[in-house]
């Protein structure tokens, strides 16, 4: 994912090519000079990044995935009445703009790097019988923008944590790509695609100052739409 850095850098770069003297004419008569020994050259860092170094969010994210966020609004509208349904309106009518599916505002959109106070709402149940409604206390969350340019959003604590990357799309949202780890023998956390239970796809915006929210529509467990509240 480029950053504004190395698209300053690369601008930097073709100045100064602009500025480089043309080479001389060569004398016909002089013979050309021997050609110089190979030198070692240092190896170049690989700008590949976490997940794949691209910054289209459509060529990392499976089909079964990006058709889930294209129903986004779906989930919002079966997700919140299943809640309210389920006799938890007023909890849900209290949380306010977090469950507002157009509370998400233009500007800001990347959180700076740091840490962050987080919770997880769940709206619905992925299958019949299960729990309309679950609201957690908050846990800790990072921002990690990578010298790469991956910006990294981490849920580092709890039974369910997640770790992906920011992705930009429009001017009111991010696209989260990542996956979970789950329990507290899990040290590490699983890439995105090498287990499809465990693989997230969702959107990430600002719906308030220094306060974030990231939304995963058709969760593989547990909800029809699960939210993470950031705020510093």
């Amino acid at each position: 994912m480029r950053t504004l850095v190395a698209v300053a850098s690369l601008a930097a770069l073709l100045a100064a090519c602009d500025r480089i003297p043309a080479p001389p004419v060569a004398d016909p008569a002089t013979p050309p000079p021997a050609p110089a020994p190979p030198e070692a050259q240092a190896p170049v860092p690989s700008a590949a990044g976490e997940q794949g170094g691209t910054a289209d969010w459509r060529e990392i994210a499976s089909a079964a995935d990006a058709s889930a966020l294209g129903r986004l609004d779906e989930a919002w509208r079966l997700a919140r009445a299943e809640a309210e349904e389920a006799g938890f309106a007023e909890q849900v009518e209290a949380l306010g703009p977090l469950v507002d599916p157009n509370a998400g505002l233009t500007g800001r959109l990347q959180p700076p790097p740091g840490a962050y106070r987080c919770r997880t709402v769940k709206l619905g149940s992925h299958s019949p019988g299960g729990l309309g409604y679950v609201e957690y206390p908050f846990f800790r969350c990072t921002i990690e923008l990578t010298p790469g340019g991956d910006l990294i959003l981490t849920k580092t604590s709890g039974s369910q944590r997640t770790r992906g990357l920011l992705y930009p799309d429009t001017d009111r949202r991010l696209v989260f790509i990542g996956a979970q780890a789950w329990g507290a023998d899990e040290t590490g956390f699983p890439r995105y695609g090498e287990q499809r239970i465990r693989d997230q796809i969702g959107v990430f915006e600002r719906i308030g100052s220094d306060r974030w929210r990231l939304v995963l529509p058709w969760p593989k467990v547990e909800s029809k739409l699960e939210i993470l509240e950031l705020v510093r």
